[in-house]
């Protein structure tokens, strides 16, 4: 080494090196390396391991000064312990779904004016020519028919592409987690656009957007992320749309017009839940049923579906944020309603308790949907290593009750919900997929690190959209995972459940949706 090496070497000291990482933490870690070593082994080796955990702090200190620039963005993975980080900056992401709309109405021709209802309305005209796998009405329900997350209209293609499936079409969307509907050609779902959250209509065949109704909301929150989460649900021409605020909309389905409003959380004295809500409405008979939780014996509440009249409340729960369902157990048709702390059947006639089994978990942490695994067992799953149960309701006089017929952690569904084939469970074990016998709890295998995604049945194989929005096909056999395709659909996190509808497959996370032809 030169004179001239020596004295800039020299020149180089730990001090000058501490404040260069403060300021520019990149060249800290650069300059910490060129900073002259000490002679003697046992001084080499300590200074080696100083510099490694001076470079760890740095990387570190330079992901933080990124993100608080703005130049590097942080979101939570479904295990709540892992950051996702990404160049996706929300607002441009919002820039550029304003933007392509605009150039999406110049292709359209524009409604009459007559038919904006109000100035929260944007009406296209439809167009005419829709394909005919669109006009299917067999996915108007969360998670579809009886919320089951079973596609059952016809097989669906198994035998995939080797670069991927090709979307049908591909574009920008509002936040949130809310999945769609399906009805007459429209996809429904809910957005968070800017400080409003907004109900859209797409036209399945091409995505263009035909009419949105929004309001003032912005629910936020730094773990779970910001946006609705409760998807609409589709019913004789009409649209239930509650945002994680707990603004409830009813609007025709045709046009996006108003028809009646309420937010179910100052109505019921309610206060919402750490992590909004999330538990879609569900239609039963001539009644909408939601569960704004509190103590004010107004936990589920059923209203008159067509003119929001309140017909009935029961209970004083705290809200979970998994989603009410109809199922007949014990000979008896009867509501489905996991609350905070436990698990309850009510009557569909005036919310009469029937039976409950506790249900206590970290924070209150119900997400995922129960599965009636046949006339008289209910499987119920949570994740935060709580476990699952196979309840057995049984009919004692006239009153009905609840006993574990097994209890296990082989199954731990966060906000995942499973599917049942064939007396075995396929879901998400924490974020791991994973398959069970239903009447047992027996594991049968587990394997597939799809993150935190989500699952559906379709025949005789499952529909996987992981956490990092890809789609994985798997055969739904108890002998072990066969993974039968693979195909990247959408970019970002996603923990939106898919929907299938006359062989569509409709995706959405909080920053793009797409449409693929997956019917054979």
């Amino acid at each position: 080494m030169s004179s001239k090496d020596n004295a800039g070497s020299a020149r180089l000291t730990w001090p000058k090196v501490l404040l260069a990482s403060v300021v520019v933490p990149p060249l800290g870690l650069v300059l910490s390396w060129l900073l002259p070593w000490k002679t003697g082994t046992a001084k080499r080796a300590a200074g080696f391991v100083g510099r490694l955990a001076l470079s760890g702090g740095l990387v570190i200190l330079t992901l933080v000064y990124a993100v608080a620039l703005g130049v590097l963005h942080v979101e939570m993975s479904g295990a709540g312990w892992r950051p996702i980080f990404t160049w996706h900056d929300p607002k441009k992401d919002q820039e550029a779904l304003e933007k392509h709309r605009v150039e999406q109405r110049a292709l359209v021709e524009p409604a009459p004016a007559t038919a904006i209802p109000s100035p929260s309305l944007t009406v296209l005209k439809e167009p005419d020519k829709t394909t005919p796998e669109a006009s299917g009405r067999t996915w108007t329900d969360f998670r579809g028919p009886n919320r089951l997350g079973h596609y059952t209209e016809g097989s669906i293609l198994t035998s995939w592409p080797s670069d991927g499936l090709k979307p049908i079409w591909r574009q920008p969307i509002g936040g949130g987690y809310a999945s769609f509907v399906v009805a007459n050609g429209k996809a429904f779902t809910i957005e968070q656009r800017r400080a409003d959250e907004v109900v859209v209509a797409y036209n399945v065949a091409n995505g263009r957007e035909l009419w949105t109704h929004g309001w003032p909301a912005h629910f936020e929150e730094a773990m779970g992320g910001n946006g609705p989460r409760a998807t609409p649900v589709w019913d004789e021409g009409r649209l239930y749309a509650l945002g994680a605020t707990g603004e409830f909309h009813v609007l025709d389905a045709d046009s996006g017009k108003l028809l009646w409003s309420k937010n179910i959380l100052s109505e019921n004295g309610a206060e919402n839940i750490i992590w909004g809500m999330a538990n879609a409405p569900l239609i039963v008979d001539d009644k909408v049923i939601v569960t704004p939780g509190g103590n004010s014996g107004n936990s589920i509440v059923a209203y008159d579906k067509r003119s929001g009249q309140r017909l009935w409340s029961a209970l004083n729960d705290n809200a979970a944020y998994t989603s009410p369902m109809v199922a007949t157990l014990a000979g008896q048709r009867q509501l489905v309603v996991v609350t905070g702390t436990r698990i309850t059947g009510v009557t569909v006639e005036e919310g009469k308790l029937l039976w409950d089994f506790p249900w206590v978990t970290m924070q209150e942490i119900n997400s995922a949907q129960p599965i009636a695994t046949d006339a008289n067992h209910l499987f119920v799953s949570a994740g935060y290593d709580h476990g699952s149960v196979l309840l057995e309701i049984s009919a004692a006089g006239s009153s009905l009750s609840a006993r574990p017929v097994w209890e296990s952690k082989t199954m731990k569904n966060r906000f995942n919900s499973s599917v049942l084939f064939e007396g075995h469970i396929y879901g998400f074990d924490e974020g791991i997929f994973a398959c069970i016998d239903s009447r047992t709890g027996e594991r049968k295998w587990k394997g597939g690190r799809y993150g935190y995604g989500q699952a559906l049945l379709a025949g005789q194989h499952i529909l996987i959209l992981t956490e990092s929005g890809d789609l994985v096909l798997l055969r739904a056999t108890p002998e072990r995972h066969i993974e039968v395709a693979h195909s990247p659909a959408i970019d970002g996190k996603t923990w939106n459940h898919p929907a299938i509808a006359g062989g569509i497959l409709l995706v959405r996370n909080a920053r793009e949706m797409a449409a693929f032809r997956i019917g054979s």
